[in-house]
């Protein structure tokens, strides 16, 4: 697939969740409803339910905007590079950190789709790690570079911030980047080097300055060598002196 069809493709799937949050909030806005009871009230059975529905719930269009924009970015990184497991992935970080927040964090209602952001730039970062190719070592630099301020989000009592939403999304970033770590992208797959770029060269067949039986042999080798022409001779000497004689 060109790089533009996919460019395309992966614009679709951030832009669809991004537009269903907007759409939420404002439904929410134009009711004048407020959608806060189906976040994430932990240790109930009613609060389950925001597992699903929290991350589709904003307080508010600040709340609603500081979100959107790195969704929407992460998304598409997500689904540009990792198309394998881009909605493996997200589905898994969407569940385990609404699951994990509803397990362990405080009890008060938890909205807002950070959790998930946070996973996103987990994922995308410890891909990185666990993978250790060019194409993840780059991507986790970038994200690293635009979104390394996101660290004081995951500090407790914070006012007004759900941040165990903040932790939990980047542990499960973390779980979900080595869960997939192995299920790597065509494009990561090491290339096969030519012929003659793997073949080694004989060292012994390189020229060299000084003939290298002078090194190789033994210092008894050399010494046999150098009495093996005197030994030939004193036998040529004898068959001479052999021969005379019969004559």
């Amino acid at each position: 697939m060109k790089m533009s069809n996919r460019l395309s493709e992966s614009l679709k799937f951030s832009i669809a969740f991004v537009a269903l949050i907007w759409v939420v909030h404002l439904l929410q806005f134009v009711s004048m409803i407020d959608l806060g009871f189906l976040g994430i009230r932990p240790h109930t059975t009613f609060g389950l339910r925001g597992i699903i529905f929290a991350p589709l719930i904003h307080d508010d269009f600040a709340h609603l905007i500081s979100n959107s924009a790195p969704m929407l970015v992460l998304m598409t990184l997500l689904k540009l590079f990792y198309r394998k497991v881009a909605l493996r992935s997200f589905v898994m970080i969407y569940i385990l950190t609404g699951l994990a927040v509803w397990l362990f964090a405080r009890p008060v209602y938890h909205i807002g789709a950070s959790g998930v952001v946070y996973g996103l730039v987990s994922f995308v970062f410890w891909t990185g790690i666990f993978r250790r190719n060019i194409k993840s070592i780059v991507l986790a630099l970038i994200v690293t570079f635009l979104y390394s301020g996101f660290i004081w989000g995951v500090l407790p009592y914070q006012e007004g911030i759900s941040w165990e939403s903040h932790l939990f999304g980047a542990i499960a970033g973390i779980f979900t980047a080595y869960w997939y770590k192995e299920e790597i992208e065509r494009d990561e797959v090491p290339q096969e080097l030519p012929a003659w770029a793997t073949e080694e060269e004989n060292p012994l067949e390189q020229p060299f300055f000084l003939d290298q039986d002078i090194f190789n042999k033994t210092k008894e080798e050399r010494r046999r060598e150098a009495e093996q022409p005197r030994r030939e001779e004193d036998n040529g000497s004898w068959f001479s002196n052999n021969t005379n004689s019969w004559d």
